[in-house]
């Protein structure tokens, strides 16, 4: 699956409700309640954790991915957060679990509550690590709308996920997402594997304004996710562009308030005004401010609506965003409305 991750827009989706193993995509979700926790100020990033014997033995196990932490080694949140999206590291992703959770069963339940919230509805975790179990299950669709959730609310993710490399305790390990080494536009995500499922990788990338997010999943190789994955990228960014229309042309900056401390209110998008188009459409494309009323009475809050911008191709409406005050208002005293009345009036 491919979207445009400003709009949301589906550029190309394939068998993308299928349910499979997530495998260390679980991590995505590990790492966005770790950021939640972070913004919070419930943790700072170098916040030391206690490495624990579970999440030791994990970096024992030559079987799985991991960062090498030493039992009863205090290890900064930042250091496990590159250690956990780089290196895949299940070691880092139980240090954190236990130590936002509690333990791993109750993190994991944070980690599904997450999911419920954010409407992820083909997703089930089991686990901080995405080791599998059965019972454990994931869409393309569903870690395609887990990533663009992660980039929305936390745009700093990205620092993390697109470094090359991370070294911890001068064991150094490049990122598991070959793609970075290859394209430039590659800012992440992150990859996954088991026998079970195969290869998965959930990809970010950026050029010319436009924001993408893939999710390929079930490839039978490393090489094949990659491929496959650039093959997307490429075909995205030659066929579809992000439009930005020039909001000062296209509407006016304010608009007027009736008794009211203010005479007028500041007004703009809610959200970003940007659609997706065909390449070459942005040149057919015309934008006009449609508003639902002439003027609004005091007392006005910030987010109530005033009208859409409609955004037409050869003159035919394609989408529209809707246009919100953005700034409160409150209802002037009796004499301050008179005075308005007066000036109205002459």
């Amino acid at each position: 699956m491919m979207i445009d991750a400003d709009t949301g827009a589906v550029l190309y989706a394939f068998n993308e409700h299928q349910r499979m193993q997530p495998a260390s995509l679980a991590k995505i979700m590990t790492f966005y309640l770790t950021l939640d926790a972070l913004q919070a100020g419930k943790i700072v990033p170098a916040t030391d954790v206690t490495i624990s014997e579970k999440a030791w033995r994990l970096s024992m196990d030559d079987s799985v991915s991991r960062m090498f932490l030493g039992v009863g080694q205090k290890v900064g949140v930042n250091d496990l957060l590159y250690g956990l999206m780089v290196s895949s590291g299940n070691d880092a992703a139980v240090a954190l679990a236990e130590y936002l959770g509690g333990s791993t069963d109750a993190f994991t339940q944070m980690m599904n509550d997450k999911a419920k919230k954010i409407g992820l509805k083909e997703t089930h975790f089991d686990n901080p690590d995405g080791l599998p179990v059965e019972g454990e299950f994931t869409t393309a669709a569903d870690m395609v709308a887990l990533a663009r959730s992660l980039v929305q609310h936390h745009p700093e993710s990205l620092k993390y996920t697109s470094a090359k490399e991370f070294a911890f305790d001068r064991i150094k390990q490049p990122n598991f997402n070959t793609l970075l080494f290859y394209d430039k536009r590659v800012s992440g995500i992150k990859t996954g594997h088991v026998d079970e499922a195969g290869y998965h990788l959930v990809a970010s990338a950026s050029s010319n304004g436009m924001n993408l997010l893939s999710a390929v999943m079930g490839a039978p190789s490393s090489e094949r996710r990659r491929t496959e994955t650039e093959k997307l990228i490429e075909w995205a960014f030659r066929t579809f562009v992000s439009y930005r229309p020039d909001l000062n042309k296209a509407m006016p900056a304010a608009i007027a308030v009736r008794d009211g401390v203010a005479e007028m209110v500041a007004i703009g998008p809610d959200g970003a005004a940007v659609f997706t188009l065909g390449r070459g459409e942005e040149t057919r494309v015309t934008v006009q401010f449609e508003p639902a009323v002439r003027y609004l009475e005091a007392p006005v809050h910030p987010g109530d609506p005033v009208g859409d911008l409609a955004v037409l191709l050869d003159g035919k409406p394609q989408a529209a965003i809707p246009i919100v005050t953005k700034a409160g208002v409150t209802r002037a005293g009796f004499f301050g409305r008179l005075g308005q009345k007066i000036r109205r009036i002459l």
